[in-house]
């Protein structure tokens, strides 16, 4: 297993698999999950050539399940960690949900400046923010955040399996399929991490304002959300997003769920590739 250490001393779980000369695509993972949740995505561009990097983020997954810094900024710097540790440059940079607010903090702040980045992709992404401020009036109230608190801390095992069962992949809707297969692996990846760092990720990736870091973007990037998100309405997440960067592409899939880079990674992936190879 490889890992690498940060400069405060936590050790961050990282796979890299394909050529090392190939192009790299570093993916960033949402809450409260690990890099397996890309498992499919690093298949199939291994499959085109690529060279495929995932990590799981401090306090999920295989990383160290630290007290401190689980916030967007310690995030971001574990994230270029990696991508130094590695070497990668002329990266893609493609984050989920959480991972979309890490990629636009990485990007802004680590990736750019360094020159290591070529383009980005938020998938069904937290930024610009979700939390309903006066300055931000059709954000998701706060109440919502703290009861995801409450049953985190009151049963993290059951709220683990009814968040995937539910709104995360739309399986709460009529005519849904769910697939026990997926909503299993998603509890798997849950129970692997720290409740501390999931109990303090909700703040980081609900509270962060990050619209300076979208305007600070400038390499392409490329935007994806479905309508029938429960998690993060694409009104308040994608369509911000695409109107803050400088040079983005903008996709709305109709009925998709928060959860599509897993249910419909078919349409997804081929996207993706298409905004690589442009």
């Amino acid at each position: 297993m490889a890992y690498v250490t940060t400069s405060d001393g936590t050790d961050i779980f990282y796979k890299d698999w394909g050529p090392k000369e190939a192009q790299p695509i570093h993916f960033h993972h949402g809450w409260p999950l690990s890099a397996d949740d890309w498992d499919n995505q690093m298949l199939f561009f291994l499959e085109q050539g690529f060279r495929v990097v995932a990590h799981d983020r401090r306090g999920h997954g295989r990383s160290a399940q630290v007290s401190d810094g689980h916030d967007m900024d310690h995030y971001a710097a574990d994230a270029s960690a990696v991508a130094e540790h590695l070497d990668l440059r002329n990266a893609i940079h493609i984050g989920h949900s959480t991972g979309g607010g890490q990629v636009a903090r990485y990007v802004a702040k680590h990736g750019e400046p360094q020159g290591r980045v070529a383009k980005a992709v938020l998938v069904s992404a937290v930024p610009p923010l979700m939390v309903k401020t006066d300055g931000n009036p059709d954000g998701t109230p706060v109440e919502v955040f703290d009861g995801f608190r409450s049953a985190l801390a009151a049963n993290r095992a059951q709220f683990f399996l009814d968040v995937p069962a539910g709104p995360f992949y739309g399986y709460n809707r009529d005519g849904a399929e769910p697939s026990e297969g997926v909503i299993k692996n998603w509890w798997r990846q849950g129970m692997m991490g720290s409740a501390k760092a999931h109990y303090e990720g909700i703040k980081a990736f609900s509270e962060t304002d990050q619209t300076e870091d979208l305007k600070a973007i400038t390499v392409p990037t490329l935007v994806l959300a479905g309508d029938d998100d429960q998690v993060v309405p694409y009104k308040t997440g994608a369509l911000m997003q695409d109107k803050l960067l400088q040079n983005s592409e903008l996709i709305i899939y109709p009925g998709f769920s928060h959860g599509m880079l897993t249910v419909n990674a078919d349409v997804v992936n081929a996207d993706i590739l298409k905004f690589i190879r442009a």
